[in-house]
Parts: structure tokens; sequence; C-alpha cells
């Protein structure tokens, strides 16, 4: 089997570009949320209120929080989205086919903070230059 993506295959990676893309942004931000999460749950022992007794928003040790923990909510959220990014991260890797251990690398990206920023950038950029010699080809085949 050759290595490298199909021709028929151009048109899903630039769809499963977009997903990763917004994927990886939405990834990165929670987990930014969730370091800052991790730094008042285990740092200073409180979590994230919302819509409590002590306001809108407030730190509360976790035994007295009477509105909504928006802690866990983070954890949780973060959880799905990162599901999410690997899939993305999946699809593009299945489609361009990549090394393993890229969509290994590329998996980090969802649990090393700021690092799914930079692949944001870079993934796409990578994955739209294995495709342009495909590209070229369909325009001169046309």
């Amino acid at each position: 089997m050759p290595i490298g993506p199909r021709p028929e295959d151009v048109a899903k990676i630039r769809r499963t570009i977009s997903v990763y893309k917004v994927s990886s942004y939405i990834t990165g931000t929670f987990l930014l949320l969730l370091v800052l999460m991790m730094v008042f749950r285990y740092g200073f022992g409180v979590d994230i209120e919302l819509l409590g007794p002590y306001g809108f928003l407030a730190l509360t040790p976790k035994d007295l929080i009477a509105g909504i923990n928006l802690s866990t909510l983070i954890l949780i959220a973060h959880g799905w989205f990162y599901v999410l990014y690997l899939g993305a991260d999946f699809v593009l890797w299945r489609l361009v086919r990549w090394s393993f251990t890229r969509f290994l690398f590329i998996a980090l990206g969802g649990v090393i903070p700021f690092l799914s920023f930079y692949f944001e950038r870079r993934v796409p950029r990578d994955a739209l230059a294995v495709i342009a010699p495909l590209e070229t080809q369909e325009k001169v085949a046309a």
C-alpha cells in the first residue's frame, strides 16, 4: 500500500482539518480553565461555584457549595472536548496516513497546556502541504 493520502480523500481531509482546528481551540481553552481550576482546588482548597449564595461566581470550599460546581463542569467539558479532539486527530491521521508516533504526539495537545494552540496552526499546515500535490494533479487531469 502506498504511503500518503489517496486523491479521493482530499475533500474529507479538508473537512477534517476544519473540525480539528475548532476542536483544538476549544480543548486548549478548557485545558487552561482546567489548570486554573486545579490550582484553586489543590492549591487553595476551593472550587469554583456558580450562582451560589456568595454571588454569581465564588471560590468556595467543596463541602459548602450550594450552587453549581463549575469546577466539575470544567472537568467534564474538557474530557468530552478532548474526545472530539482525539477523534479529529485520529481521522486526520488515518486519511493523511501519518505515522502512529505523530498521532500520539498530536494527541498530547489536549493534555499539555498551550500545545493545542501550537498544533492548531502546525497540523493543518502540514496536512495541506501533503495534499497540495494531489490537488495539483487533479487540476492538471481536469
